[in-house]
């Protein structure tokens, strides 16, 4: 019996197979198109070719010796959160999707926390108006592309697509949908009263699932597509930060997360809807039933390291991989970066400040800084803005037992120590390093009732491969630095306002 994960990211797509015993037999990534950036601050992908790349992904996995479509019990979906995917009535896409990190919707989050209020809003749907969430995005195509939205029959999120594609079903799951500002979080379900405030017709929205609960099975047209059996079923799965948080084990009160992408995010599993009043971090349904969490969200923590490299370089190329060369480099230079700093704000900045015209700066520059400088500012200026999240946390009462990284930053040994330090805590690195798409997994297994709950899925199959233990001295260091970092963010904000008058 086996089980393919299916991650709709950023980048790339990747399909993964998993057995019983929580192996991974294969995987493939099939890379996207880069997204889109027609004006300062906009992100869209074609959520066509979202579907192109799973098919070839799930072809390529199915290719693999020891994998049949027969063999595959289930599939799970996951992917890029609060993409908004406009569909006509015969299911075709009408415009690209604004995607996770677009920030054109600012004067539509303030008119929605002018018409409900801020209170309001934390009340109703558990966050606050941001410009990364799906709702504020329809109601800009709504206002500046009305020919556009005349023709909305459905409003889906990027996995979600891809399940369209594969099923031909309508559907999402409570995890996905609660970054769309529409869903009642406490009661998971779609919120009837943010549906009327924003003048939304329920009927574009899908029904909701919990994530291990079956919502069709492959199509004919899907079988053919990808090579998957007409008939496999496929479950909710869940938005990607909860189902990396699934594949990391992250599924109990007290069990936190870091993981490093394009942005990066700390999540925190809770057993009630804990809610920020200021709306710094986001308070979502957990992918394991029953379950909430919270996560504050980095926009630029691994993109800050890729625009490095890729406007400046990652060094000579010696056959080795380009992040890899960059943290050898960065560890030529001692903790603290000999007093350079980096403010990770490339894409403006959700957690804690909520301002889409936040812009990253490189401080403290002298003539003996070197480009290894850069780059370890660069990754203990991420590490500082994700520890912003743990800060909220302890102001929140939530607990922090132990911290388990995913993504980019578990990968480089660099990264993991600066993140010990930085957090003052130690950290721990699962065997298994396939975030989302290895939950999405689990989820399906679940689902095909190879696992009686999430919980026994990750007791079963998640292990700890490694422990990073902060070093003391350099953890007094960073909490020093830590406390400059938090001064940068309003230096940087007084001198864009000077510049604009």
């Amino acid at each position: 019996m086996l089980f393919l994960g299916i991650d709709v990211g950023t980048g790339g797509t990747r399909a993964i197979v998993v057995d019983v015993s929580g192996r991974v037999v294969v995987a493939a990534t099939d890379e996207h198109v880069p997204f889109a950036s027609p004006q300062t601050g906009w992100a869209e992908q074609d959520a066509r070719d979202w579907w192109r790349a799973t098919a070839g992904a799930v072809r390529a996995v199915l290719a693999h010796d020891g994998v049949r479509a027969e063999e595959i019990a289930c599939v799970g979906l996951t992917g890029q959160m609060h993409g908004s995917v406009l569909l006509d009535g015969k299911g075709e896409v009408l415009r690209p999707a604004l995607i996770w990190c677009d920030q054109r919707t600012e004067e539509q989050c303030r008119a929605l926390t002018e018409k409900i209020s801020a209170a309001r809003l934390i009340e109703l749907v558990s966050n606050p108006a941001l410009t990364g969430f799906t709702l504020p995005k329809i109601l800009w195509v709504r206002e500046h592309e009305p020919q556009v939205w005349a023709r909305v029959a459905k409003v889906l999120l990027p996995k979600d697509y891809v399940r369209f594609r594969l099923t031909g079903d309508y559907a999402s799951d409570v995890a996905d949908a609660s970054g769309t500002l529409l869903f009642d979080v406490a009661r998971r379900r779609w919120s009837a009263e943010m549906l009327d405030e924003s003048e939304i017709d329920h009927t574009l929205l899908p029904p909701v699932y919990e994530s291990p609960e079956i919502t069709g099975s492959i199509s004919p047209e899907g079988a053919a597509e990808t090579g998957l059996r007409n008939g496999t079923p496929v479950v909710a799965g869940a938005g990607d930060q909860a189902a990396g948080a699934v594949g990391m084990g992250i599924v109990r009160v007290g069990a936190v997360s870091a993981t490093i992408g394009t942005s990066g995010v700390v999540f925190a599993a809770t057993d009630r809807p804990s809610l920020d009043p200021l709306g710094r971090v986001h308070t979502f349904c957990h992918a394991n039933p029953g379950r909430w969490h919270v996560m504050g969200v980095t926009q630029a923590a691994g993109l800050s390291l890729r625009w490095f490299r890729d406007q400046f370089g990652a060094g000579a190329d010696d056959g080795r991989d380009s992040y890899e060369r960059l943290s050898e480099e960065a560890a030529t230079v001692p903790p603290g970066a000999d007093g350079v700093m980096w403010a990770p704000y490339l894409m403006g900045e959700r957690t804690p400040h909520l301002d889409p015209h936040a812009r990253a700066a490189l401080t403290g520059l002298a003539a003996n800084h070197t480009r290894a400088h850069f780059i370890r500012a660069i990754l203990e200026g991420v590490a500082f803005s994700l520890r912003d999240t743990l800060t909220i946390f302890g102001e929140m009462g939530v607990p922090v037992e132990s911290i388990r990284l995913g993504g980019g930053g578990a990968r480089s040994a660099v990264w993991r120590q600066i993140q010990a330090d930085v957090y003052g805590q130690a950290i721990e690195i699962v065997e298994a390093e396939e975030g989302a798409a290895y939950g999405a997994a689990l989820l399906a297994g679940v689902g095909a009732n190879a696992w009686p709950s999430v919980d026994a899925a990750c007791q079963s199959v998640v292990r700890i491969a490694e422990r990073v233990e902060p070093r003391v001295e350099t953890a007094e260091l960073m909490n020093r630095r830590y406390r400059g970092f938090r001064a940068l963010y309003p230096a940087l904000r007084e001198v864009g306002r000077q510049g604009d008058k």
